[in-house]
């Protein structure tokens, strides 16, 4: 007889979600924790759901670093990772100064590195882990006034497949995530801006945005966290190196 659930367990794992109190990431807390993993949550706020939370902030390697340090004391050490921290910025190539272009780098692509760079060695010498940045479609295909955000991720999905050749041998994989618009507080935010600049309210923006998708909807942060615990699971370890798009058939 098949089992009530065909999700795989990830009953006894230790996991890292960055940016985990809102939107996807604390999607894939929730949905890593009702798998069965111990899930430490990292963010500016220190605060949110999971086995732990705590103060984290990517773009400090000491704060990287430490966090990473405490996961493996309360819980022991960490065999999977997750890098949802990120953000954006609407503006145009010469609209974005030095300060505007280093936050989203050092968050979206600097942060993710760090967090990686932290974990990684531990997943070496056990020979088992699972990393996942949550990149985006942005990666491939770019939009106009987002030029610090897509070349964040499309760095990120970089990162990913030299992150996947060096864990190879290790039984360590290494997965991006790239979704398209998600029904998100990020979202919400770049309509608030969008809708300033064209005289529209943002509600008119987003529906705008979800017209367009071939799907006609706005993909939701549990569809990607449910791939995210795919992935996590080991179910398929030689899903390894891949930019997987969750894009409901829209080019960005």
């Amino acid at each position: 007889m098949p089992s009530e659930s065909s999700e795989p367990s990830l009953a006894g794992r230790v996991a890292i979600v960055t940016g985990g109190t809102s939107g996807i990431g604390l999607a894939c807390v929730r949905a890593l924790s009702q798998r069965g993993a111990h899930v430490a949550n990292g963010s500016r706020r220190g605060e949110g759901e999971g086995a732990m939370a705590g103060a984290l902030d990517v773009t400090d390697p000491s704060s990287a670093a430490d966090f990473c340090a405490r996961v493996e004391h309360e819980l022991g050490p960490p065999d999977i990772l997750v890098n949802a921290a990120g953000v954006t910025l609407h503006q145009t190539v010469e609209g974005h100064s030095e300060e505007d272009w280093q936050a989203v780098i050092e968050t979206n692509l600097s942060g993710p590195f760090r967090m990686i760079r932290a974990v990684l060695p531990g997943m070496k010498a056990a020979r088992k882990g699972a990393i996942i940045n949550i990149a985006s479609t942005a990666a491939r295909t770019a939009a106009h006034d987002y030029a610090a955000y897509c070349a964040s991720k499309a760095g990120l999905v970089g990162l990913t497949r030299a992150v996947a050749l060096e864990g190879a041998p290790y039984g360590v994989t290494c997965t991006a995530v790239s979704p398209t618009w998600v029904e998100t507080e990020m979202l919400r935010s770049s309509a608030a801006i969008m809708a300033e600049a064209s005289g529209r309210k943002p509600e008119e923006e987003i529906a705008e945005i979800a017209a367009a998708n071939p799907q006609g909807r706005l993909v939701q942060p549990e569809e990607v966290a449910a791939l995210v615990a795919f992935l996590a699971s080991g179910a398929a370890p030689a899903l390894t190196m891949e930019d997987i798009q969750i894009n409901a058939g829209a080019a960005w």
